[in-house]
């Protein structure tokens, strides 16, 4: 058993697991194991990403579309061998890349799992809220970075998602991961990232200078070739939206709202990378956390 106590995010909690913000063991909690066909393009490719949907989170966002198992933890606890057996089978399966999805808080399973490394690459499909000196150990165990930056304004961070230095530590956290990748490389053929950092953006509705933030700092900060940036307007209200403390949530995004962002994105010049139409915001993009594919086959 892992007694150390756990510093792994920008919340320092250093208490032993389960105890902490996150609340979730040492050992990882896995709700769901299969191939994810509604990543990013360059992601899924044609056959899948390998997805594994890991339980339990540092920011219990309000409005996560994933809240049985950010927040409720829902899963099955798996050792670390079972992990890579996990990663081996959807390979198996034809997965272009091993996609671990909230990965932070057990990145010290993830380090152990990638000893060896896997036959396609690694994505790091994170929330942004990430420390740089964990990030530092991961470097050349994981070639694609996909992590969010919810938020440029610290106020809505501290009041969707408890976590008031947001805007710093995901910055911070995104530098190192371009850091470690350098600029974004395709297979050309199969039209699939090899390697690099995918920024995703989740509008929300009634918070469009957050998103005009988040654009501005993107692409201040990066050039065309270097990043890919995702703009998504895949919003339903989820979680605690429905209580009297979020009516501003309570919705989708208008269009008005997306296409004053849109039109912002595209002011800027800045062409690498994807946007989502209304279309997208449909709970079909929302896999069922059954427990598919964690459980070892008799």
């Amino acid at each position: 058993m892992n007694v150390e106590r756990c510093n792994l995010c920008p919340r320092k909690c250093n208490t032993i697991r389960p105890a902490g913000f996150c609340q979730s063991p040492a050992e990882p909690v896995i709700a769901r194991a299969a191939l994810h066909h509604w990543e990013e393009p360059v992601i899924s490719g044609t056959r899948g990403s390998g997805t594994i949907f890991f339980s339990g989170c540092n920011l219990k966002c309000v409005f996560c579309q994933n809240y049985g198992i950010s927040t409720k933890r829902e899963g099955i606890p798996v050792t670390a061998q079972r992990l890579r057996a996990i990663c081996e089978e959807l390979i198996e399966q034809g997965a272009h890349n091993i996609n671990f999805v909230t990965p932070t808080h057990y990145s010290e399973v993830i380090l152990k799992c990638l000893e060896t490394p896997l036959s396609v690459p690694v994505v790091y499909n994170t929330n942004g809220y990430d420390n740089v000196e964990t990030l530092k150990r991961l470097e050349g165990k994981v070639q694609i970075y996909l992590p969010d930056m919810k938020y440029s304004i610290n106020s809505l961070a501290q009041k969707y998602s408890s976590a008031p230095d947001y805007v710093e530590k995901a910055t911070a956290a995104i530098r190192e991961m371009f850091r470690q990748t350098g600029p974004y490389r395709m297979d050309e053929e199969q039209g699939l990232l090899q390697s690099g950092v995918v920024i995703r953006h989740l509008i929300l509705p009634s918070a469009v200078q957050n998103s005009l933030g988040v654009i501005d700092w993107v692409t201040e900060n990066f050039d065309n070739g270097e990043i890919l940036f995702s703009l998504m307007r895949q919003y339903l209200p989820f979680g605690k939206v429905s209580d009297q403390c979020f009516p501003e949530l309570n919705r989708k995004v208008t269009d008005d709202e997306y296409q004053i962002i849109e039109d912002a994105l595209f002011d800027t010049g800045f062409e690498d990378g994807f946007v989502q139409d209304c279309e997208s915001a449909v709970e079909d993009f929302i896999p069922s956390f059954d427990g598919t594919g964690v459980q070892e086959k008799n």
